[in-house]
């Protein structure tokens, strides 16, 4: 039940500071109100709470979550909220947070979760190579 509460609050939370800022097409400032909810989420003893918390970490790329969500990944008991947690580090991109999803590829006790940070790496991996074969592009259209 609190699962159910939690969202919606957790939502209108979200909505009401995007609409906030103003202009749609500018950047939108995530306050540190939201920040500081989201990581203390990731503290609690509702899954759903901790699942959501860490996806939306993920979506708004804070790095400052890199360390909670790594923790997530190592210690957690529950296989789809350490699969949340890698799926948070892949979408924040930093180099710390990559290498916590690979190294659960080998070392993760479940095949589940490794298949999901394999994908997740893999997919990584395809779209560096993607930015860098545009960027040679555009490098070859430059020297022309």
């Amino acid at each position: 039940m609190k699962f159910l509460i939690t969202i919606p609050l957790l939502t209108l939370l979200l909505i009401g500071e995007s609409n906030a800022a103003g202009n749609p097409n500018e950047a939108k400032e995530i306050k540190q109100n939201t920040i500081s909810s989201l990581l203390k989420g990731l503290d609690s003893d509702n899954l759903g709470l901790k699942s959501s918390c860490a996806y939306m970490l993920g979506e708004l790329r804070l790095s400052t979550a890199v360390i909670p969500l790594m923790k997530i990944l190592r210690e957690s008991e529950n296989d789809d909220l350490r699969i949340a947690a890698a799926l948070a580090l892949y979408k924040i991109g930093s180099p710390i947070a990559v290498n916590a999803v690979r190294q659960s590829i080998r070392f993760d006790e479940s095949e589940r979760v490794s298949k999901h940070c394999a994908a997740f790496y893999n997919d990584y991996l395809k779209n560096k190579f993607d930015d860098e074969e545009k960027n040679m592009d555009v490098v070859k259209t430059a020297r022309k």
